[in-house]
C-alpha cells in the first residue's frame, strides 16, 4: 500500500462531512438559525479529524519529507500552495469557532440569527474551498509525489502514519488536560 492511500481514504470521509455541511447551511437558510451540536461536532471533526490527523500526516511527514527532495517547479508550486491552504482552511475554522460561541452566548433570537449567518459563511467557505483542495491532492499531487521517494521511504513513511494515528487520541486529551492545568 502506498503511503498515499491512507490519506486518500480520509478524504472520502471528509467528503461526507461536506454533504453533511450543505445541509446545514440550507437548513440555516431556511430557519435562519443553527444545530449548535451539529456545529460542535463540525468543529470537533474539523479540528480533531482533518487538521490534527490529516493535516498533520501531511504537514508533518509526507510535505516535511517533499521539502528535502528536488522536486520539479511544479510539484513544489503545488506544495507551497498545499501548506498556504492548510493555514488558511485552519483560520476559516478558528473564525467558524468564534461564530459558534457568538450564538451559543447569544441571548435573542435576533442575535442568534446574526451568528447563525456568520456560521453559515463560514460553512459555505468550507464547503467550497474543501472539495478543490482534496482534488488538487488526489489528482495532481498525490501520485506524482511518490516518484520522489525510495520503496523503503514509502514503506517508512507509511510505517510513520500509522503510527502518527495510533497516538493521536492521547495526544488530544493530553493537551486538553493540560488546558485546564
Amino acid at each position: 500500500m502506498l503511503p498515499i492511500e491512507p490519506l486518500m481514504m480520509e478524504h472520502r470521509l471528509i467528503e461526507k462531512l461536506i454533504i453533511l455541511m450543505e445541509k446545514e447551511g440550507a437548513r440555516i437558510e431556511n430557519d435562519k438559525l443553527t444545530d449548535i451540536d451539529f456545529i460542535d461536532n463540525c468543529i470537533d471533526f474539523i479540528k480533531t479529524y482533518i487538521e490534527d490527523c490529516h493535516h498533520g500526516k501531511e504537514d508533518d511527514i509526507l510535505f516535511k519529507e517533499l521539502k528535502d527532495k528536488k522536486l520539479i517547479p511544479e510539484h513544489d508550486r503545488i506544495l507551497k500552495e498545499l501548506i498556504k491552504e492548510h493555514k488558511y482552511a485552519r483560520n476559516i475554522t478558528s473564525k467558524l469557532n468564534v461564530a459558534r460561541n457568538n450564538y451559543f452566548s447569544s441571548d435573542t433570537d435576533a442575535s442568534k440569527q446574526i451568528y447563525a449567518f456568520e456560521i453559515h459563511e463560514y460553512l459555505e467557505i468550507l464547503i467550497g474551498f474543501y472539495p478543490k483542495h482534496i482534488e488538487k491532492e488526489d489528482k495532481e499531487f498525490f501520485g506524482p509525489c511518490m516518484d520522489y521517494l525510495t520503496d523503503n521511504e514509502k514503506k517508512e513513511m507509511h510505517n510513520r502514519f500509522w503510527e502518527f494515528d495510533r497516538k493521536l487520541i492521547h495526544r488530544k486529551y493530553k493537551k486538553i488536560l493540560e488546558s485546564y492545568e
